[in-house]
């Protein structure tokens, strides 16, 4: 069972995002394990500081390297590895989740404010991840986007065996177009939107040669 690790001082953000749908059976069947934890935790001051101003001068505050070093010697186990986000880090994509999968634990740094003191980069993250090229108010969403990624991936979560196997051996995760009933839309002009006749034929091979001539053609 892989164990995801937060840390964030927005611990509420993620109450129903957890508490929900595929991921919520998926922590009461015990195949995935999530933690949030308020980095406010391993502060030591009254009034549990987690950020201060950056050396040189700047546009805001920054996180402290003190809480997030405490909280990662506290929690982190054998086998897992600690992600920080942020916009300079590697893009985030399929192939990622899946090596992430194998892991036993992940802890997710979520940064706030103008970012995180550069030496928890250095010396505290095993991975710097970003999921595209904008800016965010924080790393949240971005911790979302990799428990949702990499727990789709374990078995009894979301998908049949052969969907899993194909992203296992590195097939595009991009489907081909999908349709369901009405077989014809009319909409307020009196346009009707149709379903390609392909879909409707019941010849499983045209059907088949369709679908994989669509998915090579979004993939370019």
């Amino acid at each position: 069972m892989i164990q995801f690790d937060i840390l964030t001082i927005f611990p509420e953000i993620f109450d129903s995002f957890l508490n929900a749908s595929l991921l919520k059976k998926a922590q009461e069947k015990k195949l995935i394990k999530v933690k949030v934890h308020n980095l406010r935790k391993w502060t030591s001051d009254k009034r549990k500081t987690v950020d201060d101003r950056p050396y040189g001068g700047g546009f805001g505050m920054v996180f402290k390297i003190n809480p997030i070093y405490k909280a990662i010697q506290e929690i982190k186990i054998e086998n897992s590895k600690t992600i920080l986000f942020t916009p300079r880090g590697q893009k985030y994509n399929q192939k990622k989740a899946s090596s992430l999968k194998e892991l036993d634990q992940i802890i997710l740094i979520c940064g706030r404010y103008e970012g995180v003191d550069e030496r928890v980069a250095k010396h505290l993250a095993d991975l710097e991840i970003s999921i595209g090229e904008y800016d965010l108010m924080g790393g949240e969403v971005p911790a979302m986007v990799v428990i949702e990624s990499v727990s789709r991936l374990i078995p009894g979560v979301a998908g049949d065996k052969e969907w899993l196997d194909k992203r296992k051996k590195g097939e595009s995760f991009i489907e081909y177009p999908q349709y369901t009933r009405p077989e014809v839309f009319k909409n307020k002009k009196g346009e009707k939107w149709k379903v390609p006749e392909v879909l409707l034929s019941g010849n499983h091979q045209r059907i088949k040669e369709w679908k994989k001539k669509k998915q090579k053609k979004i993939k370019k």
